[in-house]
C-alpha cells in the first residue's frame, strides 16, 4: 500500500471535526498537547506579569506602587501559578505530545482522561486569574501555613479559592500521570523493551511515579485545612489538640519532591537533545537511568530541609541535613555523563545548545547554594530571606525554563513542521541569561545582608537599596528576553518555511512520521531493534508510511493501537480507542463547580453536584468494552492478538492499579497525620478515645470476609462460563458492612469540632466510608454490564478491575478503622 493511500484510509477513522467543535472534542494527543502548552504558556506570562509587578514594588525602600493587601495576593499568586499551573502543566504538554511519537504508538493509553485532565486544568487555572482580576486571589502565600491561612486570620474567601482550587488542579496532574504511566509501560512500539526505551521516556515515567506519590499529601493537607476553615474541624488548632506543623509536613511532603518533578522533566530533554547537538550517542544510559530513579526516592526523604528553624530536634537535623547533602550525588552523576556526551561527540553551538550551556552554568550554581542551604547552621541564617528566593529561582528556572526553552526550539519542527527562519531566539538569549544572572546573584547578596522574603517594602539605610535597584532592571530585562522568546517561537511556527522531516539528524521514533503530525500520529506500529531506531534503519519512517508495520490497515473501521509486555516489548493485545466526544469536558465542568461551590459556602450545590457527576462518569464507562466475544484479530505480519477486552489486565486494570497507588499514599499521610498529632501535638491525648464496642469490629471482620470472598468468587463463576451474581451480591454486602462499620466509628467519637483527635477519626472513617461507596457503585455498574451482556467468559476483566477497588476498599478499612480503634483497647 502507498503512504497516501493509507492516509486516506487512516484519516476519517483519526480526523477531528472543523471548527471550534474539533477542539472541544478532540481526544488527539496532538491537539490536547498543543492546547495544554498554550494555556500553560499564557499562565507563565501572567506569572512573568505578577513578577514584574513585584520588583516594582521592591525596587526602591518605602515603596507605595501597591499596598500589603495587594502585594501578599501577587506575591501568592505568582508562586502559585509558576508552581502548580505553569511548571507541572508545560512538561505534561511536552509529554502528551512528544511520547507516542516517541514510543511508536498512535496516542497516548487513556485519550479521553487526557481530555479530560486538560479541562480540568484549564477550567482551574482560569478560575485562579479570575480570583485575581477580582481581587480575592490567595494572600497567604503559596506555601499556605497555618495560622495564616486560618479562618482567624484570613476570614474571606481568598484561602479557599486556594485550597479548593488547587485541589480540583491537581485531578488534572493525577489523571495525566496515570496516562503517561500506562502509555510508557505497555504502549510501546514491538520490540521496545525497557533497556531500548528513549530516555526521556524513563524520565517521564519516574516523573509521572512521582507525581502519583508526591501529590496525594498535599491535596490531603488542603482538604484538611478547608474541612477547619468550612467546619471548624481542629486539625491545626492547638488549643483544641491539633498543630500548625502537620500542615508543613504534609505540604513538603509534596514541596520538595516537587522541585525534582519540576527538574527531572527538563534533565530528560536534556538527555535526549544533547547527544543529538553533540552529533553522538548518550554517555552511560544506564548510569543515567540508575541517577534518576535514585534522585526520585532520595527526594521523599528531604521535606524537612525546609524545616530546619521549626525545632526539629537534633538527631532529625543531623538525619535531614545529610540526606539533603547526599541529593548532589545523582545529580552529579547526571551532569557528568552529559559533560562526559559533550566530551565525546563534535557539538554544534545551535540555538538548543545555546540554551543548554545556560542551564549548565545557571544550574551548578543553584546546585551549590542548595548544599549551603543543606547545612544547618548556615539555613538557620539565611532562613526566609532573599538568598532563599535566590536559590529556588536558580534551581526552577535554570534547571527547568532555559532546558524546556531548548526542547520547545528542538521539537518545533515537529510541532510546526517548519524550519527557523527568523533568528530573533539569538538575541533573546543574549539578553534572558546574563540578565537572570544579574537579577538573582543580586539577590543572593541582599539575602546574605538579611532582607526578608514575603516583605511588601522596607526601610532604607541597610545597604539593600541599589541591589534591589539593580535587581529590578535585571528583571525587567529578563522578562523582555522572555517575551521575545514566545515571539519568536510562534512567529517561527506560524511563517517560518517548511523543513526536512527530520532536520537534527536525530535517531528516535517522533521523528519518523509526516511533520506535524497526522491525527492517527504512526500510520503503522513499528518494530525496533534497539534505542536509536532511524540510525538503525534509515527505511523505517517510508515503511512506517507504507503501513509495513502492525495494525498498518484499518480492517475493522475503528481507532486501534498495540500494546506490549512491559519487559521485553513484545506484542500482547490490540486496544480500541474511543472516538472523539464532548463527554469529558462536561465531567470536567461539573467537577469544577462542585469544587466552587464551598468557596461561596453553597454546600447543597456541590452536593447536588456529587451525584451528577457520578452519572456523567458511569454514562461515559458504559460504552467502553465489547457484548461478544471476538477472539484473537489480525494485528499484520500474520500475528494474531486479542483486543483489550479479553485479557487480564486491559489498560483499565493498570490504570486502576497506579490511581490506587496515589490514592494509598493519600491515606498514608492521613495515617501519618494521625500517629504525628498524638505523639507531638499539644493537648494531646484527649480526654477521652472512642471505646472498643463489640458490633463495630463485627461488622467489619463480616465486611472484611465478604470483600475479600465475593470478587474473587465472581471472577471464578464468570471464567466457568457461569454467571458472577452470588460474587457480587456477596462483595456489595461486605461494603455495605464497612460502611456500617465506619458509622460505628463516626458515632463513638465526640462533635468532630471539638478536639483534633474526634476530628481525625471522622475523617479516617469518613474515608474508609467513601472508599467502600466508591466500590459499592462500581459493584452495580458490574452488575448492569453483566445484565447488557457485556460480560463472559472470555471478557471478564471488568470484575478483575472491581476486584482491585473492593481489595483497596477491604484494606483501608481494616488499618484504619484498626488505627480508630486501637488506642481504645488499651
Amino acid at each position: 500500500m502507498t503512504a497516501l493511500r493509507l492516509h486516506r484510509r487512516l484519516l476519517p477513522v483519526w480526523d477531528n471535526e472543523p471548527g471550534l467543535r474539533g477542539w472541544l472534542k478532540t481526544t488527539s494527543n496532538t491537539r490536547l498537547g498543543r492546547m495544554f502548552l498554550m494555556t500553560a504558556t499564557w499562565m507563565f506570562v501572567v506569572g512573568g506579569i505578577l513578577a514584574m509587578l513585584i520588583r516594582a514594588q521592591l525596587a526602591t525602600p518605602d515603596s507605595a506602587f501597591v499596598g500589603p493587601e495587594i502585594y501578599n495576593q501577587i506575591f501568592t499568586m505568582h508562586g502559585t501559578i509558576m508552581m502548580f499551573l505553569f511548571a507541572i502543566p508545560f512538561f505534561e504538554a511536552l509529554a502528551i505530545y512528544i511520547l507516542p511519537g516517541l514510543l511508536g504508538s498512535r496516542d497516548l493509553a487513556f485519550p479521553r482522561i487526557g481530555m479530560f485532565a486538560f479541562w480540568c486544568y484549564f477550567i482551574g487555572s482560569g478560575t485562579m486569574v479570575l480570583a485575581l482580576l477580582a481581587g480575592v486571589a490567595p494572600d497567604s502565600g503559596w506555601f499556605m501555613y497555618p495560622p495564616l491561612s486560618s479562618a482567624i486570620h484570613a476570614p474571606g474567601i481568598n484561602s479557599d479559592v486556594w485550597l479548593l482550587g488547587i485541589a480540583f488542579i491537581e485531578i488534572s496532574a493525577i489523571a495525566t500521570a496515570v496516562e503517561v504511566v500506562v502509555t510508557i509501560l505497555r504502549f510501546r512500539a514491538a520490540g521496545m523493551s525497557l533497556d531500548r526505551m528513549p530516555i526521556f521516556a524513563w524520565y517521564m515515567l519516574v516523573v509521572a511515579v512521582m507525581i502519583l506519590t508526591a501529590f496525594p499529601p498535599m491535596i490531603l493537607g488542603s482538604l484538611l485545612l478547608e474541612l477547619e476553615r468550612a467546619f471548624g474541624l481542629p486539625f491545626f488548632q492547638p488549643a483544641e489538640g491539633g498543630d500548625s506543623l502537620l500542615w508543613q509536613h504534609l505540604f513538603w511532603l509534596f514541596g520538595h519532591p516537587e522541585v525534582y518533578i519540576i527538574f527531572l522533566p527538563a534533565a530528560g530533554a536534556i538527555s535526549t537533545i544533547l547527544p543529538v547537538m553533540a552529533r553522538t550517542h548518550l554517555l552511560g544510559y544506564g548510569w543515567i537511568v540508575a541517577a534518576a530513579v535514585s534522585l526520585a526516592v532520595l527526594s521523599f526523604g528531604l521535606w524537612v530541609h525546609h524545616m530546619f528553624t521549626t525545632g526539629i530536634p537534633h538527631m532529625g537535623l543531623a538525619f535531614f541535613s545529610a540526606a539533603s547533602t547526599l541529593v548532589a550525588v545523582p545529580t552529579g552523576v547526571q551532569i557528568f555523563a552529559w559533560i562526559g556526551t559533550l566530551w565525546r561527540g563534535r557539538p554544534t553551538m545551535s540555538l538548543p545548545m545555546l540554551w543548554l550551556m545556560g542551564f549548565f552554568v545557571t544550574f551548578v550554581i543553584g546546585g551549590l547554594t542548595g548544599v549551603m542551604v543543606a547545612m544547618v547552621p548556615f539555613d538557620w541564617q539565611v532562613h526566609d530571606t532573599q538568598f532563599i528566593v535566590a536559590h529556588l529561582h536558580y534551581v526552577l528556572v535554570g534547571g527547568f525554563v532555559f532546558p524546556m526553552i531548548a526542547a520547545i526550539y528542538y521539537w518545533l519542527p515537529m510541532f510546526s513542521g517548519r524550519t527557523r527562519f527568523f533568528r530573533t531566539g539569538e538575541a533573546a538569549f543574549w539578553l534572558t541569561v546574563p540578565a537572570f544572572h544579574v537579577t538573582f546573584l543580586a539577590l543572593h547578596w541582599a539575602g546574605l545582608l538579611g532582607q526578608r522574603r514575603r516583605i511588601h517594602s522596607y526601610e532604607g539605610g541597610h545597604g539593600w537599596e541599589w541591589i534591589n535597584l539593580v535587581a529590578s532592571i535585571g528583571g525587567f530585562v529578563m522578562a523582555a528576553g522572555f517575551a521575545l522568546v514566545i515571539i519568536d517561537v510562534a512567529v517561527n511556527a506560524l511563517m517560518a518555511a517548511r523543513g526536512p522531516r527530520n532536520p537534527w539528524g536525530a535517531g528516535t521514533l517522533e521523528w519518523a512520521t509526516a511533520r506535524p503530525a497526522p491525527p492517527y500520529n504512526i500510520a503503522s506500529i513499528p518494530t525496533v531493534h534497539g534505542r536509536y531506531p532511524l540510525e538503525d534503519d534509515p527505511t523505517l519512517p517510508a515503511r512506517i508510511a507504507r503501513g509495513e508495520g502492525y495494525l498498518g490497515e484499518p480492517l475493522r473501521g475503528r481507532r486501534e493501537t498495540l500494546t506490549v509486555r512491559t519487559a521485553d516489548g513484545a506484542p500482547a493485545y490490540i486496544v480500541p480507542f474511543p472516538g472523539n466526544t464532548i463527554e469529558p469536558l462536561i465531567v470536567a465542568a461539573v467537577t469544577g463547580f462542585m469544587f466552587m461551590m464551598p468557596v461561596f459556602k453553597q454546600w447543597l450545590l456541590a452536593g447536588l453536584a456529587v451525584p451528577v457527576v457520578t452519572a456523567l462518569a458511569l454514562r461515559w464507562a458504559w460504552r467502553m468494552g465489547e457484548r461478544a466475544d471476538t477472539g484473537p484479530l489480525d494485528a499484520g505480519h500474520g500475528v494474531m492478538l486479542p483486543t483489550a477486552a479479553e485479557v487480564a489486565d486491559p489498560p483499565g486494570w493498570w490504570g486502576s492499579l497506579f490511581l490506587l497507588l496515589a490514592d494509598s499514599v493519600l491515606f498514608g499521610s492521613l495515617l501519618f497525620g494521625y500517629a504525628f498529632l498524638w505523639t507531638v501535638a499539644p493537648n494531646w491525648p484527649p480526654p477521652a478515645f472512642l471505646a472498643l464496642d463489640r458490633l463495630g469490629p463485627a461488622l467489619a471482620l463480616g465486611a472484611l470476609l465478604l470483600t475479600l470472598a465475593g470478587p474473587r468468587l465472581a471472577e471464578v463463576q464468570l471464567r466457568r462460563g457461569g454467571t458472577p451474581w452470588l460474587g457480587l451480591v456477596l462483595a456489595a454486602l461486605g461494603l455495605l458492612g464497612w460502611i456500617a462499620a465506619a458509622v460505628t466509628v463516626m458515632r463513638g467519637v465526640g462533635a468532630p469540632a471539638a478536639h483534633a483527635y474526634d476530628a481525625t477519626v471522622w475523617v479516617i472513617a469518613g474515608y474508609v466510608a467513601f472508599h467502600a461507596g466508591v466500590a459499592l457503585v462500581m459493584t452495580g455498574f458490574v452488575m448492569a454490564r453483566q445484565r447488557a451482556g457485556y460480560l463472559s467468559a472470555r471478557r471478564f476483566n471488568p470484575v478483575r478491575v472491581l476486584r482491585l477497588w473492593v481489595d483497596y476498599a477491604a484494606l483501608v478499612g481494616t488499618v484504619g478503622l484498626a488505627a480508630a480503634w486501637l488506642p481504645g483497647a488499651f
